[in-house]
């Protein structure tokens, strides 16, 4: 048989490539205060500008802690998408002002990947950005993007925290200040450096219990000013001491029992030891980046036509070590976890599947796999955590790793005898928020595809990855695959 290949596949129904609905100078993805100052320099300087966020989070999102970690702490407030977008823009006045400037602004509108050309890209068009709303998923072409989605909540592994009301400090903030939709009444919370005190104050402020702070150091980390006006209103910092475990009862946590001894009663246990720059997108794109501890971990570089604005960019550099801080929390949390303590809730991966490197319960242990442990694999070289999240399931589940990545990766490193940073954490990769295949997926076919579905697996083109079609590396997958095949 002899090939009349010409580099295109003719089966093809409008193209192999998503063509972009719309094109702009400037994506700003984030509305909080640094996204829509970066919209207005932009528009103007004379930009065409789209600004889009992700809030109002539907309640659904919120259940599976995205974006951030909810705890189940939410009212059925956000379960009314009018009234919680109604709540954004009483909450955000600045965002009329950019809408008045000209910038069109998309809510409730998720960026979930970029796509530009690289190393395993050479055939795009333009670079693109997917975006998602309730509805449907869509690309939007751009010239340059800058990424201002701020950062996300830490979360950390103990007895007990994986059951309602247990819950990041950023979130908590939010339920107050954005969506007025908290319904925990008595919070205990971790850490005492400038966030835990601020989520402290915040609470006393919209009138909440706050039954003390416990930190694990022996001596509040924060500003003298802010441990002032905690103890103004009366609030313990339990220093030297870390939660060893917490009690629930049919609405979740009712009492957390801390190393001293001491029971404190409590609806909610509020993790504010620390943010992390949201650079899931940077990730995604493979974009460079770097650890910096006094800026709250992995912090983007900066590109060309990409930059980071905001906490993106990192927290503001005081000089406190962010890393090291919870590293402390890290070891002194390990040293009362008992073995069978869950680690990834999603999957149900406890700390001793993790360190031994087993499959959750719910799955088969081969013989092959009980012989294998973190000990194992470190003998073969540094562990690597996407190899430990295919083989232990840790982060694989549908909230995308974001309450176990990082404390994954603190773990396996402390486990190995490493600083942080030795062992990177687990890669991102699009979509970088859960979507239904119903909203990722266009399932509209025309009839001109129908009738091609027969010869799809007789085109020659099946063999090179759609990517490479049109680019040197064409001629290299035909000299590699096709020899002899057609023959």
């Amino acid at each position: 048989m002899e090939l009349n290949f010409t580099g295109t596949d003719l089966c093809a129904v409008g193209g192999t490539r998503s063509a972009a609905e719309a094109n702009y100078d400037v994506v700003v993805v984030g509305a909080g205060p640094s996204g829509i100052a970066a919209a207005l320099e932009a528009k103007q300087a004379g930009a065409s500008v789209l600004l889009v966020d992700e809030n109002p989070v539907s309640g659904a999102l919120m259940g599976n802690d995205v974006p951030l970690y909810f705890g189940g702490r939410m009212t059925a407030a956000t379960q009314h998408s009018e009234r919680m977008l109604e709540a954004v823009f009483m909450s955000m006045p600045a965002l009329e002002e950019a809408m008045e400037a000209g910038v069109e602004l998309l809510l409730g509108t998720c960026a979930w990947g970029v796509y530009r050309n690289g190393p395993g890209v050479q055939s795009l068009p333009e670079r693109v950005v997917g975006l998602a709303d309730a509805e449907r998923s869509w690309l939007v072409g751009f010239g340059r993007i800058v990424l201002a989605t701020g950062a996300r909540d830490l979360a950390l592994a103990f007895p007990g925290w994986n059951q309602p009301g247990v819950m990041g400090a950023g979130a908590l903030q939010m339920l107050l200040t954005r969506y007025d939709a908290f319904a925990g009444r008595r919070i205990l919370i971790l850490g005492s450096h400038d966030l835990a005190l601020e989520t402290a104050l915040i609470a006393v402020e919209h009138g909440l219990e706050v039954a003390g702070l416990v930190e694990v150091r022996a001596a509040p980390q924060g500003s003298a000013d802010l441990v002032a006006r905690l103890g103004a209103a009366g609030i313990a910092i339990h220093c030297s001491a870390v939660i060893v475990s917490a009690k629930g009862g049919i609405d979740g946590v009712e009492a957390a029992t801390l190393t001293t001894g001491e029971i404190i009663a409590c609806d909610t246990i509020c993790v504010a030891v620390g943010l992390v720059p949201s650079i899931e997108l940077v990730d995604a794109m493979h974009g460079p980046r770097e650890l910096d501890g006094k800026r709250g971990g992995y912090v983007p570089r900066g590109e060309e036509y990409v930059s980071a604005v905001g906490d993106c960019a990192g927290l503001a550099d005081s000089g406190f070590d962010h890393v090291e801080y919870r590293m402390d929390w890290v070891r002194a949390l390990a040293s009362v976890c008992a073995p069978d303590t869950i680690i990834c809730q999603c999957e149900d991966v406890t700390r001793a599947d993790l360190i031994g490197v087993q499959p959750p319960n719910y799955l088969t242990r081969p013989p092959a796999m009980c012989a294998r442990s973190l000990e194992t694999l470190l003998e073969d070289g540094p562990a690597n955590p996407d190899q430990i999240k295919r083989l232990t399931r840790a982060g694989m589940g549908v909230c995308q790793g974001r309450r176990c990545r990082d404390q994954v990766a603190m773990l396996l490193a402390i486990e190995a005898g490493q600083p942080f940073g030795t062992i990177p954490l687990a890669s991102h990769r699009a979509p970088v928020r859960p979507l239904p295949m119903k909203i990722l997926a266009d399932w509209n076919e025309p009839a001109e595809m129908e009738a091609a579905w027969d010869v799809w697996f007789g085109i020659p083109t099946q063999w090179v990855p759609v990517q490479d079609i049109g680019t040197p590396y064409e001629d290299e997958h035909r000299g590699m695959l096709y020899t002899g095949m057609y023959e």
